[in-house]
């Protein structure tokens, strides 16, 4: 109607519903820095019961996430992570990962679907024990996929390429800021996408519309590295119940 602007930048300029600013006002909270605030602690369990893991971190922001979980993988200061020359880790987080955690991208061609080439291709770019190499701890991957218009990687492609990635003892993570989008496009739970992957970060603010927020999820050891990780980057809150509320 006339007057009316649709406003179709992102998925990110969703203004929190009627219901979610009533939660946030009524939020029980406590200081999460001592792990005291009962509300993110029941969101952190509720997504990790979702995504089938064992444990979750909640950040303030999907780009801390992917750094956070890199980082984690990426423990030792001099290895790489294998992630597509368009994911958005690599284009558009400001090179984080080595301008904070010290972790050397190596960067393959992304195709028009999101993928970065097959299992083999995957498996040729990791490195071998060689001391003019860096170590290879991480593959990344990204779905639905940002520049390739919200492209959903197939969940036996997946599975093919967390395969060979763990076969060569390196971890996967999945950046899925729009992975409720994906289980949904598949018609499959967040579990079974979730399964091949070690870690995911995945975004509260877009898909599902909350104000602030993504969660990352892993097993107990690598979300305590996270959570020290999140301390020295800044993003441990206080009172931070009144956004998971949401």
């Amino acid at each position: 109607r006339a007057g009316v602007v649709v406003d179709l930048r992102s998925d990110t300029v969703t203004q929190p519903t009627a219901s979610m600013r009533a939660a946030m006002a009524a939020a029980e909270v406590g200081d999460d820095v001592f792990g005291d605030d009962p509300t993110v602690r029941r969101l952190e369990a509720r997504v990790a019961e979702l995504f089938g893991k064992e444990a979750a971190l909640f950040v303030p922001s999907g780009t801390m996430g992917n750094l956070i979980s890199i980082m984690t993988h990426c423990w030792d200061r001099g290895s790489e992570f294998v992630v597509g020359d368009k994911a958005h880790v690599h284009v558009f987080e400001q090179g984080g990962t080595a301008q904070f955690g010290g972790a050397h991208p190596r960067a393959l061609s992304t195709s028009d679907d999101g993928t970065i080439g097959d299992a083999a291709t995957v498996a040729a770019a990791i490195r071998t024990d060689n001391e003019h190499f860096p170590v290879t701890r991480c593959v990344a991957l990204e779905s639905t996929h940002n520049l390739c218009g919200g492209a959903v990687l197939p969940l036996a492609y997946c599975e093919d390429v967390c395969g060979a990635a763990h076969n060569a003892g390196v971890a996967t993570h999945l950046d899925g800021a729009r992975v409720w989008h994906a289980a949904a496009a598949l018609e499959t739970s967040l579990a079974d996408y979730a399964a091949p992957f070690d870690s995911l970060s995945v975004c509260l603010s877009k898909a599902l519309g909350a104000p602030v927020g993504s969660v990352v999820v892993g097993d107990a050891e690598f979300c305590r590295k996270g959570r020290r990780l999140r301390k020295g980057l800044g993003g441990t809150l206080r009172q931070v119940g009144v956004l998971p509320a949401a």
